[in-house]
C-alpha cells in the first residue's frame, strides 16, 4: 500500500495564512518542508482521503493526477477537509472525462449537504459524480477497498465525524484523523484487527491534548493500548499528521518530536509504503 501525504497541516495551513507569530515567520523563511498545506493523503494513485481547500496546489506542484483517482473518502465536513466545489471541474467545459471514468464520493450527511449545496448532485452529473452515504461501524466496498467507518472525537454536537479502517489486499491501514483520544465503541469496533500502518492526529504537537484532536503524547496513548490489544505490533507503522501553526511545526522539530515515540512525521508530498 503507497501512501502520498498531499497536505500535512491543520486548517490554518502552515504558515497561516494570516499569522505573523515566530513559527509562520520562520516556516517562511525557511520553506522546503517547513511549507504545510490543508491534510489530504492518496492511497495507491486512486483513492483520496479529503479534498481539501489545497487540492489545486496539490495537483499543481505535489503530482498529484486527480484524473486517476477513482474514490474520494471525506473524513467530515469541516472546510479543511471538504471543499466540494472543485468537484464541479470534473465535467465538461472543465475536463472531458470517459464514460467510464466516474468519480465516487463517500461521506456522512453533513458532507452531502455541502457536497449537494454545491451543485454536484444534479441528475446530469451523476453520469460522473456519485454519492454514497456512510455510517460508522457499517462496512463498504471501494473498488478493491474494504472500507470500516467508526466514530471520532470531534465535534461530536454538530455531526457524527469518520476515522477508517481501510484493507487493501490484505494491507491494512487505520486512518486516524480528525480526532482525539478514540470514543470506546470505535475500541471496541477495532478489538480483532491488525495494522500494517497508523495514522493519527497530532495538531498539537507536543502540547498535551486529547479531545477533538491530539497531540503526541495522546499519539503514544492510542499506540499503546493498539499494540496491547493485538491490533499493532513492532512491524506497524505509526505516522502522525495533521499539525497546527500553536506547536510550531517545523519539519526537524517534528521528526525529533515523533521520533521520541517512534512515529513518522510527515511533511507534504512524503510517500511511504506500508
Amino acid at each position: 500500500m503507497k501512501l502520498t501525504f498531499n497536505g500535512t497541516a491543520a486548517a490554518e495551513g502552515f504558515p497561516a495564512l494570516f499569522c505573523e507569530c515566530r513559527h509562520c515567520k520562520k516556516a517562511r523563511e525557511l520553506g522546503g518542508k517547513n511549507i504545510r498545506t490543508r491534510t489530504s493523503c492518496l492511497i495507491d494513485e486512486q483513492y483520496l482521503i479529503d479534498f481539501p481547500p489545497d487540492v489545486y496546489m496539490h495537483a499543481l506542484y505535489g503530482g498529484l493526477r486527480l484524473s486517476k483517482v477513482r474514490h474520494i473518502i471525506v473524513t467530515h465536513s469541516h472546510e479543511d477537509h471538504f471543499q466540494p466545489d472543485e468537484l464541479n471541474m470534473k465535467l465538461e467545459p472543465f475536463a472531458y472525462p470517459k464514460k467510464d471514468e466516474v468519480l465516487y464520493i463517500y461521506g456522512n450527511d453533513k458532507v452531502y449537504e455541502k457536497y449537494k449545496h454545491a451543485g454536484c448532485d444534479s441528475e446530469k452529473k451523476r453520469e460522473f459524480l456519485q454519492y454514497n452515504h456512510v455510517y460508522p461501524g457499517k462496512p463498504f466496498k471501494a473498488g478493491n477497498a474494504e472500507i470500516l467507518p467508526l466514530k471520532a472525537d470531534h465535534n461530536n454536537e454538530n455531526e457524527i465525524c469518520h476515522i477508517y479502517v481501510i484493507n487493501i489486499g490484505g494491507k491494512k491501514l487505520l486512518y486516524g484523523h480528525d480526532t482525539g483520544y478514540f470514543p470506546e465503541e470505535t475500541w471496541e469496533a477495532l478489538e480483532g484487527l491488525k495494522f500494517n500502518g497508523v495514522i493519527l492526529d497530532c495538531t498539537f504537537g507536543n502540547m498535551d491534548w486529547d479531545k477533538g484532536h491530539m497531540g503526541i503524547k495522546a499519539n503514544a496513548q492510542v499506540k499503546e493500548r493498539l499494540i496491547k490489544q493485538g491490533s499493532a505490533d513492532g512491524n506497524t507503522t505509526f505516522i502522525a499528521t495533521h499539525f497546527s501553526h500553536n506547536c510550531g511545526p517545523l519539519y526537524e522539530d517534528m521528526v525529533e518530536l515523533a521520533q521520541k515515540y517512534d512515529f513518522i512525521a510527515t511533511y507534504d508530498g512524503m510517500t511511504i509504503e506500508i
